[in-house]
């Protein structure tokens, strides 16, 4: 299928969740297998067309966006297919618009005890959290997707040769690890047309609430928490602010004590275990000041409780009643957080932004949604959101956790990781992409101009 419908045109090449500049694609493409993305590819190279792959839509930081001399957007929903689940050996195959949520359904219905951990936005595709190099809240127990979750992938090259990275085997000393060179790079290197994913066994869980007195404490906490070697499947922050938006939002079943707080997700192999993980985390946060720590009695009301978490945009949202949200993420080690927490309210305070703040704070990641009505508020937002990446890289952290570059933090990456490691990822980008057909435009900064001119 192809359109040149006004409304695909926009729906593909802007995004309600961000606010970077962009522009319309040509045209969108729907293909529905790895021999039509070559035929896509070929077109592209023929005519020199820049090609966006488009997979979950969520694009926070413009990875979508249309190019300014128009392209070809490759929208890969179609190709949503669970092609292959291998259950004795834990891993799954599939193509690039499967949803995680659906795979895990997928799973449940069939009676898998199996789960992909990964767990993003619910809308997220396979093709996005590859290309962004996603996580989510099980990444404390299970890390991200740059970790080894996804075996090996089918990728469509620039050229449009079709390469697979690996075998299905669970390790390899074959090299260097290509499969890891596409993850990531948001599309600038090729297009995934295939994924092997391995799975995990699916545990008992439940999840527990508790209150702290400010948001250092519960992230002093946390830091003990984590090397007490106990069951964690997640930690999350959620400050007084965004505890306050979800009693607003009127969604969740009960009222909301409303102070910094975290929701842990415990996990075991028994209820035993799973008692003694939250006696044993009860008496750490109790320790640093926390009150009202609350353990879910059954199933139904661990969910409840893990869905005021997950409803974080859209709580957040409702504090402000007309306004619009500015999501970002930044990351510190775990032990730099207290001091970016701290600092990160105080600039917002100081510079009259309403923000909820959330995060997967055992791995020292958070998430700031900053509220503005205006657009005087807007550039107020996007200039705290510089000042908040300064601040983490300066803790030796890093511009965005899990969210990615697109274009709206490329041009942190030269200050984060340096002029040579920058270069190298520029020399790999115009080996494979020497016509810079693929996403052009997201992820690499940009030259510098020569001094003198237009300056």
């Amino acid at each position: 299928m192809v359109s040149t419908d006004p409304a695909d045109l926009e729906d593909h090449g802007f995004s309600v969740n961000d606010y970077h500049p962009g522009a319309m694609h040509s045209v969108v493409v729907f293909p529905g297998s790895t021999e039509d993305v070559v035929q896509i590819v070929k077109v592209a190279r023929k005519f020199k067309m820049p090609i966006i792959p488009y997979s979950g839509g969520t694009s926070l930081e413009g990875h979508t966006r249309g190019h300014e001399t128009g392209g070809i957007c490759v929208d890969l929903s179609r190709m949503d297919r669970i092609l292959q689940i291998n259950e004795a050996d834990s891993d799954l195959i599939c193509q690039p618009g499967v949803r995680w949520a659906d795979i895990n359904s997928t799973l449940k219905e069939k009676g898998i005890p199996l789960f992909l951990p990964l767990d993003p936005a619910p809308g997220a595709t396979i093709g996005g959290m590859i290309s962004t190099g996603c996580s989510g809240t099980n990444a404390v127990r299970y890390g991200t997707a740059k970790a080894e979750w996804f075996l090996n992938v089918t990728v469509v090259l620039p050229s449009g040769e079709v390469i697979k990275t690996r075998r299905r085997a669970r390790k390899s000393s074959t090299g260097f690890d290509t499969t890891k060179l596409f993850i990531g790079a948001e599309g600038t290197l090729g297009i995934v047309s295939e994924a092997t994913i391995r799975l995990a066994p699916l545990l008992p869980t439940t999840v527990a609430v508790v209150q702290f007195p400010t948001v250092r404490h519960a992230t002093e906490a946390v830091r003990e928490v984590m090397n007490k070697g106990v069951g964690i499947q997640c930690v999350e922050l959620c400050d007084d602010v965004f505890m306050q938006a979800t009693n607003k939002f009127g969604m969740s079943l009960r009222k909301w004590p409303e102070k910094d707080s975290l929701f842990f997700k415990f996990q075991g192999h028994s209820q035993e275990s799973l008692q003694e993980t939250a006696r044993v985390v009860k008496s750490v946060v109790e320790k640093h000041g926390g009150t009202g720590f609350e353990l879910a009695r059954n199933e139904q009301e661990a969910e409840d409780l893990w869905a005021d978490r997950k409803n974080a945009h859209y709580s957040g949202i409702a504090l402000l009643e007309g306004s619009k949200g500015w999501p970002t993420d930044v990351c510190v080690p775990v032990s730099k957080l207290p001091e970016l927490v701290y600092e990160t309210k105080k600039d917002l305070a100081e510079s009259g932004i309403l923000s909820t703040i959330v995060g997967h704070v055992g791995d020292g990641n958070f998430h700031a949604l900053l509220l503005f009505r205006t657009d005087e508020e807007l550039e107020a937002a996007r200039h705290a959101v510089h000042r908040m990446v300064k601040r983490a890289i300066a803790l030796d952290g890093t511009c965005t956790g899990e969210h990615g570059v697109g274009i709206g933090k490329k041009e942190y990456l030269v200050e984060e990781l340096g002029d040579g490691t920058v270069e190298l990822m520029k020399t790999i980008k115009r080996t494979l992409d020497p016509l810079n057909l693929f996403n052009p435009g997201k992820l690499y900064p940009d030259e510098p101009r020569p001094k003198g001119r237009n300056q």
